[in-house]
């Protein structure tokens, strides 16, 4: 299960109050600072920005490939461990809107974490060290350290043992 608390909404769907939820103006900033982060080609300047405009926690040596996408309205509910890899297009969210309801959690990804481009992480979720996300993943659970995991619903494709034995025979 995800860890996310829940906010009960009585009018209109959720993402019609959202400014109720969160600033206009914070919006608006940090969807100019995505942006700009999004197309830049240096890892330290985009590091820079996300630390330093979205308060995001990020860790040394971390990459976020083009075109990522952090959350916009709570950016600051992301860490990123030392030296992972956020691949291309994919979109890292703390909140979910729906109809009679919205949810925010924290995301947290480990140390030397590989996420494969076009994944998709949910709010509320742990990726633990050392975890490999296949590319196209929808990660809506918790990842164990060291595991392989992939594709939509995510599964459970190696075990951290069957990841350890697979580098020590140079399979992979």
């Amino acid at each position: 299960m995800r860890k996310t608390q829940r906010y009960s909404v009585q009018e209109a769907n959720s993402l019609w109050q959202i400014y109720k939820t969160v600033s206009f103006w914070k919006v608006v900033k940090n969807f100019i600072v995505i942006q700009v982060a999004r197309y830049t080609p240096f890892m330290k300047t985009k590091n820079w920005l996300y630390r330093t405009f979205l308060q995001m926690k990020v860790g040394k040596q971390t990459a976020f490939a083009l075109m990522v996408m952090p959350d916009v309205m709570f950016p600051e509910k992301i860490t990123v461990g030392n030296n992972s890899i956020v691949g291309y297009n994919t979109t890292l969210l703390a909140h979910e809107y729906l109809i009679k309801e919205y949810r925010i959690g924290n995301v947290t990804i480990g140390n030397e974490v590989m996420i494969g481009a076009n994944s998709t992480i949910l709010p509320g979720v742990t990726i633990g060290d050392k975890a490999i996300i296949s590319a196209g993943t929808l990660v809506h659970k918790d990842v164990p350290p060291g595991v392989f995991v992939g594709g939509n619903p995510m599964k459970l494709i190696y075990t951290k043992e069957e990841m350890e034995k697979r580098m020590n025979d140079d399979q992979f």
